[in-house]
């Protein structure tokens, strides 16, 4: 398992140093290493990958309970793109610059689905397609050097020690557990209300 980690790790940092090393260094960058969303007591973290069918399932169910809670002011929400498929960092690339255009918890909810939905589409692979899909959609989005954001993730998922998605992990009173599989999150989320 240790090794699996590692690996996964390891397969991330390689696949973002690539595009971040492709990028442009004049790009702004974010003010925090990555949006969170909410003040609450409790800390959720969900972890997903654009291309894992069951979390393309879990985020229409968790995603109202979720909104619920942010309302009440009971829960501090990050979402964490997880690399699991080969192009998982170009779309996780192009959520930040769409949060840098617009942080609002309503448009990052929006643009995650729309990526969602993208990602079935196997012609959707490019910077260039992405774009094209944004202007489409009436998404804007602020090109910046996401390193920061990225370092950041790995940070989180050595921490969480990830190693499926969808997976949730909830830091309550000081105490951390984890939630992997729709039923599972979705249940644990709604315990919270």
């Amino acid at each position: 398992m240790r090794l699996k980690n590692a690996f996964i790790t390891g397969l991330f940092a390689m696949i973002l140093a690539g595009l971040i090393v492709a990028m442009d260094g004049s790009a702004a960058e974010l003010n925090s290493p990555f949006s969170a969303y909410g003040s609450g007591p409790v800390e959720v973290r969900i972890y997903s990958d654009y291309f894992c069918p069951p979390c393309r399932a879990t985020e229409p169910a968790a995603n109202p309970i979720l909104k619920d809670l942010l309302k009440k002011k009971a829960i501090r929400l990050i979402l964490v793109d997880t690399p699991f498929h080969q192009h998982t960092a170009l779309f996780a690339r192009y959520f930040l610059y769409a949060l840098k255009a617009n942080s609002d918890v309503d448009h990052a909810f929006r643009v995650r689905d729309i990526l969602f939905e993208a990602s079935t589409d196997k012609s959707i692979t490019t910077p260039e397609r992405i774009e094209a899909l944004f202007k489409e959609k009436w998404i804007p989005f602020a090109v910046f050097n996401e390193k920061i954001v990225f370092d950041a993730y790995i940070g989180l998922l050595k921490e969480d020690k990830i190693n499926a998605t969808p997976t949730c992990v909830i830091i309550k009173n000081g105490q951390k557990k984890t939630f992997v599989g729709e039923v599972d999150i979705v249940n644990a989320l709604k315990s919270l209300q």
